[in-house]
Formats: C-alpha cells, sequence, structure tokens
C-alpha cells in the first residue's frame, strides 16, 4: 500500500524555487543546519523532487555525503530528547511536534532523570546527542532505543544518527506535503 503523502506534492514546489526562496521553505528541514538545503538544490532539483520522499532522498545524500566533522555538527545542532530544551520551551516548532506526539512532554519525574541521565552519558561517550525519529515510539521505546545504542562503537553511533536525522527530514517533508 503506498501512502498518500507518496502521491502529493510540496508547495512550493522546490523545483521551481529560486536558492534563497528554496532555503526559506526547506532550510529548517534539517535542525539548525540550511546548508543541507543549499548543497541540494545547488546539485540541482527537477520535479521529481517536488514529491517529498524524492526530496528527503536528496537532501540526506547530501548529509550521507558530508564529511564528518559537518556531519556531527548537525547531529548536535538537535535538543537532547526530553531535555532543557523542551522544559523551557525552547525547541524548534518540529521538535517541539515531534518530541509531545512520543509523549516526552508528559514524562514522569522519574522518566525525566532517567532521560537526563540517559542524555549526559550519551553526550560523554559520543560526544553529540542521542537522536531518533521519535514518530511512532513512545517514551518507553525510545529509552530502550537509548540504553540499546550506548552500547554502540563511535563510528557506527553517528552513522545511526544521521540516518535518523535523514528519517526525521522525510517524516517533516511528509507532513509538509500534508500541510500539517
Amino acid at each position: 500500500m503506498v501512502s498518500d503523502t507518496a502521491h502529493q506534492l510540496l508547495d512550493p514546489r522546490p523545483s521551481e524555487l529560486s536558492l534563497e526562496a528554496f532555503i526559506d521553505g526547506y532550510g529548517d528541514i534539517y535542525e539548525h543546519s540550511p546548508w543541507v538545503a543549499e548543497a541540494a538544490w545547488r546539485q540541482g532539483l527537477n520535479d521529481a523532487h517536488d514529491a517529498p520522499d524524492a526530496l528527503a532522498i536528496k537532501m540526506g545524500q547530501v548529509l550521507e555525503q558530508a564529511p564528518a566533522e559537518q556531519q556531527i555538527t548537525v547531529i548536535k545542532a538537535h535538543p537532547d530528547l526530553a531535555g532543557k530544551a523542551a522544559l523551557a520551551g525552547e525547541l524548534t516548532p518540529d521538535s517541539t511536534r515531534e518530541q509531545a506526539g512520543a509523549g516526552l512532554d508528559q514524562c514522569t519525574p522519574e522518566e525525566f532523570t532517567r532521560f537526563k541521565t540517559l542524555n549526559d552519558t550519551y553526550k560523554a561517550t559520543f560526544g553529540f546527542p542521542f537522536v531518533i525519529a521519535v514518530k511512532g515510539l513512545d517514551r518507553h521505546a525510545i529509552l530502550a532505543a537509548f540504553e540499546a545504542r550506548l552500547n554502540n562503537d563511535a563510528t557506527t553511533e553517528r552513522q545511526t544518527a544521521i540516518e535518523q536525522i535523514i528519517r526525521i527530514a522525510k517524516l517533516r517533508l511528509r507532513a509538509r506535503a500534508r500541510g500539517d
């Protein structure tokens, strides 16, 4: 079964936009990293990229091909899950919706403490925040993934974080195509 989003087009259509307009419309897909959108546009967009999944693939390739240091900068642009920024209301609108959708805004005090401990341990281990596409997950599944991924080596975890960021971008583009 193909989702309705697969047949929907983004509006404004990426292939019809100037660089400035494309960055204005899609530069926030990757958290605080508009350079990804800029690089995708500079590589060339056609009408196929007006579909969310095709644009997600194009933008994801830009991130996958970036040097490790640049990838780590993108990972570091993501907030801690159920962290201080969330509690203070300082997340981007997309991150706020995503974390709330996973119930992270409804954690018990014990769960917030567990998230803080895992966030701190993870950052001390890898040097960047834990990133996971939370759509379709609840806080218990996220905590389990958090604990499991602490066993990864640094290279595997950087790649896993990049894969999750690309998934987040795809989900954000699909949501925009639906008008969410």
